[in-house]
């Protein structure tokens, strides 16, 4: 086929997340979480990759790709470790972040709330705070009186429904030990319920998506209120739920478990974040294996190109507004099937482009292998190695292979 083309403005990234990239973030929720007993995290974060020191590393990684734009997240839980109290040597740190970005030429994607939150609010109960939302939008705009009028797009929330998305694959033990998890959390902090956003019991699932789907709309009002004109979303984690014959029902019933809330919330927002790793094939009876003899991520599925495709009709089909691709990959420890992934996935979404589907731009999940909240630093997403000791990247194969990719469409729109 013709090389796929997309939009001269279109915005070519990588997403990475504060906690999972920097290390020491000793006063979030999630290094809490991480060092209780039982805890539902495989191995606590550490270092991480020390983002936080090497940030200049990674935005030259990101040069050396050909990118146009850098998807990072601001800890909450750094510029407000105690409650009430703004740090401001981080929020120092992140204006250099977005600075160093916009000197590179990378549109900064910031996303203010990448599932971690301070310890102070979890132990007060997270989402389910009667103050969250108004506390979350003023961590906002603390935010955007800093450094807004540099940032290009602003995500307030990361995948608020993957708890629940996720209980359609989880067996049941999984959700027992997160139950234990925060019950040892909540003791460890002498506190009646110790609450996050990413560790979240079945029990909970409507309060909290009720607590989050209110600070989107106060942490969007508090960023519109700093800045009318800048596109403000946030993320929702999409499998490619289609039907095989006899399966549409279940299809249908899963969309709307998982999705539904939120697709309704992005309709009355300026796009709709897509995050898409997978497809499932729903049958009369459930899920349907992977075909024999298909190449496998770490999550058991097929691999299958198309999947980000379909997401992302699928999320503009209901919402009506244009859809970031904020991340998309594959975990394998196989790079060779990552670099064979790429190009097939982004002729895909070419294609929908060209159908009409609106799509702002696409970051590819991961930069860096880093910490993979409960699996640890067991998988592996990222385009660059990271060596656990010394934290020097080196990029693989598919680092060259999304460069060239990205270099290809630039020099084509």
């Amino acid at each position: 086929m013709p090389d796929p083309t997309f939009p001269a403005d279109f915005l070519w990234g990588v997403a990475t997340a504060g906690h999972q990239n920097e290390g020491d973030n000793t006063t979030s929720d999630t290094w809490f979480l991480e060092h209780v007993t039982p805890t539902i995290f495989r191995e606590p974060s550490g270092r991480a990759c020390n983002g936080y020191e090497l940030w200049e590393t990674d935005l030259d990684l990101a040069v050396a790709m050909h990118l146009n734009s850098y998807r990072f997240s601001v800890e909450w839980a750094r510029v407000e470790p105690e409650a009430g109290r703004i740090d401001e040597a981080a929020l120092d740190h992140y204006e250099a972040v977005v600075d160093g970005a916009v000197a590179r030429g990378l549109a900064p994607v910031v996303t203010f709330n990448h599932f971690t939150a301070p310890h102070w609010f979890a132990a007060r109960g997270g989402m389910l705070a009667e103050d969250a939302a108004p506390r979350f939008a003023r961590y906002c705009d603390v935010v955007m009186e800093r450094f807004g009028d540099r940032i290009a797009i602003a995500m307030t929330l990361n995948e608020p429904n993957l708890p629940r998305l996720l209980s359609f694959i989880l067996p049941p033990p999984v959700l027992d030990l997160t139950r234990a998890t925060l019950s040892a959390a909540s003791e460890a902090a002498g506190v009646e319920r110790y609450r996050a956003s990413n560790v979240v019991q079945p029990e909970d699932y409507d309060a909290i998506e009720e607590g989050l789907t209110a600070a989107h709309r106060a942490g969007k009002a508090a960023i519109k209120g700093r800045r009318p004109d800048l596109p403000v979303g946030f993320s929702i984690a999409m499998v490619d739920d289609v039907a095989a014959p006899g399966g549409e029902a279940a299809r249908d019933a899963k969309r709307a478990a998982a999705y539904g809330r939120w697709l309704a919330l992005a309709a009355e927002d300026d796009f709709v974040g897509v995050q898409n790793y997978e497809r499932v094939v729903h049958g009369p009876e459930g899920p349907l294996p992977a075909p024999d003899g298909a190449v496998l991520n770490e999550m058991g599925s097929a691999v299958e190109p198309a999947s980000l495709a379909g997401a992302v009709r699928y999320a503009h089909e209901v919402t009506g507004v244009p859809a970031l691709v904020s991340e998309h990959g594959v975990g394998t420890h196989d790079d060779r099937v990552r670099v064979g992934f790429l190009e097939p996935s982004l002729e895909a979404l070419a294609e929908a482009i060209a159908e009409g589907v609106p799509v702002l731009g696409y970051c590819h999940w991961t930069h860096l292998d880093n910490f993979e909240w409960v699996g640890g630093y067991g998988p592996r997403l990222g385009l660059h190695e990271v060596d656990r000791t010394t934290f020097v990247r080196t990029p693989k194969p598919s680092a060259h292979e999304y460069g060239r990719l990205v270099s290809r469409s630039r020099r084509l729109a």
